[in-house]
């Protein structure tokens, strides 16, 4: 089959546009939706100068999504001194796992010339992920806990280093799923929270100085299309399931959604597009804020408890609370 835009040798099918893509125009097309999503959510500041950058702290885990969304935004932003780049790793202890993610976060950084800072749960809580697996105190899948964790330490480094923004990379499948999962939780607060934590431009948001915010410039492009470009571009992304990942409920919501959109293409775009515009109308009739937050009486984190549940979980696994 022939690439719909120039006539070279094409190497995938768009069923949701209808598009064949020859291997450069296809990367063109996802760096270009990218590029986009960044303009639109005005992500770039007006007043960020070279003497003052505007510095975003990238969630860099080594798997196909962190990766490329460094590649792109280190293309994009090379050239630019009003942005500075920064490339955070976490090492939950993993063993056969996460060694080698992190081997593909050194290459790629050493690679592109961005800085790299790298955390461990073990040190930031005196747990590895292994053993909070085995031991799981609290009945829960290991998801349950590492997803708590890998949010405060992302937070926490995030500020630490200095961040205007972190990005994660988090692409239309996941995030499409979130909007399934949440619609049929029947919990608009959540979807509030949602829209106010990393959706829609960022005029449009809630300023929370107590949270960096989060940006997620892959949203608009689908997981085969991230794997394809790390394997178009010869990225070194890690490929592999986590051996803990247990995630039922959204696994059946995967299972969904990949049916409805093989059957009818187009599918997780639509729900995402009718879902921002919903979320962003639950924010601003919902939207709580932050000034009702108190501090966690363990590590002092922004929370509406008296022990967050970072430092409830870190306790129940025999961790360590980060000290305040």
């Amino acid at each position: 089959m022939d690439c719909s835009k120039c006539g070279a040798d094409a190497i995938t099918h768009l069923a949701y546009s209808g598009l064949h893509l020859c291997a450069g125009c296809f990367t063109q097309s996802v760096e270009k939706r990218v590029r986009q999503r960044i303009r639109e959510d005005s992500v770039v500041p007006d007043d960020a100068t070279p003497e003052e950058p505007d510095t975003w702290v990238i969630g860099l885990s080594g798997g196909k999504d962190s990766v490329v969304l460094t590649k792109i935004l280190h293309d994009t932003f090379e050239q630019d001194p009003r942005i500075e780049l920064v490339g955070l790793t976490i090492h939950e202890g993993i063993e056969g796992y996460r060694d080698e993610s992190v081997d593909a976060c050194v290459e790629l950084t050493d690679e592109l010339g961005v800085s790299h800072e790298l955390v461990t749960y073990e040190e930031e809580f005196g747990v590895r992920m292994d053993d909070v697996a085995d031991a799981d105190p609290e009945g829960m899948a290991p998801c349950a806990y590492c997803g708590v964790f890998r949010r405060d330490v992302l937070e926490r480094y995030a500020d630490e280093l200095g961040a205007d923004k972190l990005f994660t990379g988090h692409n239309l499948d996941d995030e499409a799923q979130t909007a399934m999962m949440n619609f049929l939780e029947g919990d608009p607060r959540q979807i509030a929270k949602h829209f106010d934590a990393s959706l829609g431009g960022f005029d449009d948001r809630e300023t929370q100085e107590t949270f960096v915010p989060r940006v997620k410039p892959l949203r608009d492009v689908p997981e085969k299309e991230v794997a394809l470009y790390a394997h178009t571009e010869n990225l070194p992304a890690h490929i592999t399931e986590c051996p803990h990942s247990s995630e039922a409920y959204r696994g059946e919501i995967q299972e969904l959604l990949l049916e409805l959109e093989s059957n009818h293409p187009g599918t997780r775009h639509s729900i995402m597009a009718g879902y921002e515009q919903l979320a962003e109308t639950a924010a601003g009739s919902l939207r709580d804020g932050v000034d009702g937050l108190g501090e966690c009486n363990r590590c002092g984190a922004p929370t509406d408890r008296e022990v967050c549940r970072k430092c409830y979980l870190v306790e129940a696994v025999d961790g360590e609370v980060p000290a305040q």
